[in-house]
């Protein structure tokens, strides 16, 4: 077996993760050509084929799924070794890459990104919007540094940094306005409107009002709070949102607001990181700028 570089594992991680030569290229910002051509040194270089190629998809071997799993666990010590090096300078600068769920990051990130590169110039931001599920997945193959969702999350290998908690409000046609707000019992009976499946928000609406995940429901399920919103101003029917969505989801939406009474459904807010990660220190200094750009936000927003 010859010798083959970090790029070709790199390529080849890509090209296992999208299934699609120009799809994997364009997330290595390279032209398809060259990834191609990496990848067909990297199988020669090893003496095996490393994809099933059709036309319309890329899959890997059997081979080339054992080869992925060890070229994941590679770059990874890679990456530690990078952030290593970065710490042992004493300083918080270079590429930091954050993951956010989708009912957080529109609310949330415009003032913790500009906060944060107040604090530390030398921090190169990368963000990742995307689900619960698909963060963890990401966080634990290293491509990602950190993350902020809803906690918790119980596993071992992850540090839990809660940061605030929030209530959730009940967002309700105009023509609702000044009507009782419904209990538990009662929103089990009104046409609820939630997030699609994979959203953790959709799964604590679903708890606080004691309904089964999984069960059949009639309904609309969306893929953001904007579109339920909107939902409800048509009158099709109610939906709750976090108190963070407020200002930019009901500023121009024929909606009553209403909030719950005691004990109010919530959720805590958290910053999450890898145990191991040789960034770890950094980060929890980091987690605390991000405490304080998210508490300067609330209280603006309650002043407004």
């Amino acid at each position: 077996m010859d010798r083959f570089t970090l790029r070709q594992l790199r390529y080849f991680q890509a090209l296992a993760r999208h299934g699609h030569f120009g799809r994997a290229a364009d997330a290595c910002a390279v032209s398809q050509p060259a990834l191609s051509m990496q990848i067909k040194e990297l199988e020669q270089s090893i003496g095996m084929p490393l994809f099933e190629r059709s036309a319309r998809r890329v899959r890997l071997t059997g081979f080339g799924e054992e080869f992925a799993t060890r070229a994941r666990d590679i770059l990874r010590a890679v990456d530690d070794l990078s952030d290593l090096a970065r710490t042992a300078q004493g300083q918080i600068a270079g590429r930091l890459r954050i993951g956010v769920i989708p009912t957080i990051a529109p609310y949330l990130l415009p003032r913790i990104i500009g906060d944060l590169n107040a604090a530390y110039p030398g921090l190169d931001i990368h963000v990742r919007e995307t689900l619960t599920p698909k963060l963890l997945h990401e966080m634990g193959e290293g491509r990602l540094d950190c993350a902020i969702m809803a906690l918790p999350i119980s596993e071992p290998s992850l540090v839990e940094v809660p940061l605030f908690s929030e209530n959730f409000v009940l967002v309700r046609p105009r023509g609702d306005a000044g009507k009782p707000v419904p209990d538990k019992e009662s929103l089990r009976e009104m046409r609820l409107l939630l997030l699609e499946e994979g959203h953790c928000f959709r799964d604590q609406a679903l708890s606080f009002c004691s309904i089964q995940t999984g069960l059949p429901r009639e309904g609309l399920d969306a893929s953001s709070l904007s579109t339920l919103v909107q939902m409800v101003a048509a009158g099709i029917g109610v939906t709750f949102i976090p108190e963070m969505a407020l200002p930019v989801e009901t500023r121009s939406a024929s909606v009553d607001v209403a909030h719950f009474p005691d004990p109010q459904p919530e959720r805590v807010v958290g910053m999450i990181w890898r145990r191991n990660s040789p960034l770890a220190a950094q980060l929890a200094d980091i987690s605390e700028t991000v405490r304080a750009s998210a508490l300067t936000l609330r209280q603006v927003r309650a002043a407004e």
